[in-house]
This record gives structure tokens, sequence and C-alpha cells, in this order.
């Protein structure tokens, strides 16, 4: 069976893990893309950071649609943004060339509830190309199926409350900067949280546009309804400054955050359901200080109450093999934008990945059950069924 073979779009941070783990895993790099000149050129091995050369260079995002229309590749991983807008041409591209796409891209995770317009538009044409497209990444596993696993031993929830940080530093200067590190707390006040303080019918308003900027609990929220089988009657959104009491060397900003400024934001979003059942969610993104790290805590009220506290959690290597992990249930499921709620829940993968792909009682190698589309004219080059 042919290793899987995927192209990395964005070579910052995020890839010198999913490119490493992609590896490891089994599959291979076959292309890699960017758009930073001084990345440009590079074997990926610069990038990994092994001393390895694999002979493949990253190329200029510009070559990113000829590339995918002329080679044989099964999945695009795509570490840039983190909205749906700042992502969406790559997606577009990936579903016009018909080749399945996962991002860690946040909205991306559940963007049918924040930028409908687009996410309708990559659907269509990703159905139309036969291919999939889906959000994974850290809040795949620790904001959303751990916390579906958890509500299905309890007898009656009442509600949920979740909350997570995270450094910012750790991300990229685009996701520093749309947390708000480095605006004084007027700036912020105007850029960042005057946004959200709107009516409903605003809100919905600007969704509809494509121009909303959500939070990520936003799309988790969205997720976790879909999960639980819930019913949103109401959603609300609220941007706080974390404010800096001292002055703060940011690396990623490249600049020294000033005592009083802001380091960031703590995001609430809160949900109304029409089963009864309330979502507080809340993370905190900021540049930390020396006694800072990672936190998710979460608790789920009802009969009974159950509270989980994982500290330290290696955010973005978390991330990044939630992300290849879902490789293979990426390439099985049915063309589309396929969210991750309706995924099998994202496990370990200890063989090579393209071994997850087929079930040996499956006659047509699909990989989907015998009633379900066996006899189906593949076509060869995707690993899974997109019937």
């Amino acid at each position: 069976m042919e290793k899987i073979k995927v192209v990395q779009y964005g070579c910052g941070k995020m890839s010198v893990y999913t490119m490493r783990y992609v590896f490891e895993k089994g599959a291979k790099i076959v292309g890699a893309f960017d758009i930073a000149e001084d990345v440009i050129g590079k074997d990926i091995g610069e990038i990994i950071g092994d001393n390895k050369k694999y002979k493949v260079k990253v190329q200029s995002a510009e070559n990113f649609e000829k590339f995918l229309m002329e080679n044989d590749v099964d999945a695009v991983i795509v570490t840039t943004m983190s909205l749906l807008a700042d992502v969406g041409d790559a997606l577009l591209t990936c579903a016009k060339c018909g080749v399945n796409a996962i991002t860690t891209c946040e909205e991306a995770f559940f963007p049918q509830n924040s930028n409908p317009k687009l996410f309708k538009k990559i659907d269509e044409l990703a159905i139309q190309n036969c291919c999939t497209i889906c959000g994974s990444g850290y809040q795949d596993v620790f904001w959303g199926n751990l916390i579906s696993v958890l509500a299905g031993a309890t007898h009656k929830i009442t509600k949920i409350k979740g909350k997570s940080s995270y450094n910012v530093e750790d991300y990229g200067i685009a996701l520093a900067k749309a947390h708000g590190a480095g605006l004084s707390v007027e700036e912020f006040d105007k850029e960042v949280a005057a946004a959200d303080r709107i009516s409903d019918a605003e809100r919905k308003k600007v969704i509809n546009s494509g121009k909303y900027a959500p939070s990520y609990m936003w799309n988790v929220n969205g997720w976790l309804c879909s999960k639980l089988g819930l019913t949103v009657k109401s959603q609300t959104q609220e941007c706080v400054p974390q404010i800096a009491k001292k002055a703060m060397k940011s690396r990623t900003l490249d600049m020294t955050i000033p005592k009083g400024a802001c380091t960031g934001m703590s995001a609430v979003v809160t949900t109304s359901t029409k089963e009864g059942i309330v979502l507080e969610t809340e993370c905190i993104g900021k540049v930390y200080d020396s006694t800072e790290f990672d936190c998710n805590d979460w608790t789920i009220e009802g009969e009974p109450n159950t509270r989980v506290v994982i500290e330290r959690p290696a955010t973005v290597e978390l991330t990044c093999a939630s992300v290849v992990n879902r490789l293979p249930e990426l390439l099985m499921a049915p063309p589309g934008y396929f969210t991750t709620e309706f995924m099998p829940e994202n496990f370990y993968k200890q063989e090579s990945l393209e071994k997850y792909l087929y079930c040996e009682e499956d006659e047509c190698g699909c990989g989907c059950d015998d009633d379900c589309c066996c006899g189906h004219e593949h076509d060869d080059k995707k690993k899974g069924c997109k019937c």
C-alpha cells in the first residue's frame, strides 16, 4: 500500500512539528509552500531542524495550484492563520484541485456559525471535485472530544464550563496581533472589544457578511452543540484585555510591551440552548510572563459534576499531532467541508498512517461499510472513498 502523500502549506512554527510527525507516522511530504522570501528555497529539513536533506524545497505559494494540478497529492496540511477568511484561498485552491485538506485554523474547526458564506462556497466546490476539507488541532481533542466523552458519562447536564490558556508567543505574529497583544487599552477597546458590543441582529448581519472575527470558543461551542445534539438559541462573545503588570519583551512581536498595555485577551463565549443547557467557555491568549503556563480546565455541571484539569499541556505539539493523526479520517470522509464532530474520535495511530485507511473485510478497499458504497467506481488517486 502506498504511503500517504502530503503537501505542507505554511512553513512557520507549526510546520516544524507537522512535517516531522508526517514522516514519523509513515507518510511523506511531497511539497511545501510559503509566502515568506526568507523561507522559500530552503530544504524542509532546515525547517524541521533535523539536519536531514529531504530533497523537498519550499516553493512560493504562487506555485501552489499548479503543483496540485500536476502532482499526485493525497492531502494538504494548512498551518497559517486563525480566521477562515485568511486561509480561504488556500482551502478553495485545494477544493478546486480535488485535493483533501486539513488546517489548524481555529475558525475552520466549525466555521458554519461564524462565516457561513465562505463555508458554503468551500463545501460546494469540494463536493463538486470529490475531496474533503476540515479543521482540526488542539480544540478537536481538548475542547471537543474530551468534553463530549465526559458528557457520555453524565446522567444530566445543566452547564458546561471551559477555560483554556495559551501563550501567543508560540503561534506566530498573526495570532498574537489577532489577540490584541501590544495594543494600548484604548486601541484594544476600539479594534477588538468594540466589535462585540452589538445586538444579536447586528452580529447575525456581520456573520452573514463574512466579516465576523470569532474567538476560538465561538466555533468550539458550535461544535459541541452539534456533537451533543443541542439546538443553539443564542450566543454572545465578550473580549477582555489582559494587562501587563510590568514591561514585557515579546520575541514574536519583536517589541517590549509597556506596563499597562495589552499582552493579549480573554474571550468569553456564552451559549444558551433550547434544551436548557448553557455553555460558558473562555480562552485566554496572551504573552506569558515567567510564572505562567498553559492550562485546560473544564467542568460539566449536573448529575454528577465532573471537572478535568490539564496543566502545562504541550499545546503546539498536541495541535500538530492531532492534525497528523486525523489524516486517515480526512481521506475517508465524505466530500465537502466535513467538520470533525461527524468523524470518529481522534485516536493514537501506532502504525503507518496508510494502514488505517482500509478495513480488511471491505472488498472494495474504500474503507467504508459494505452496504455503503461497495461497487462504487473510485478515483485511483484517492486513498479513501468519496462517494
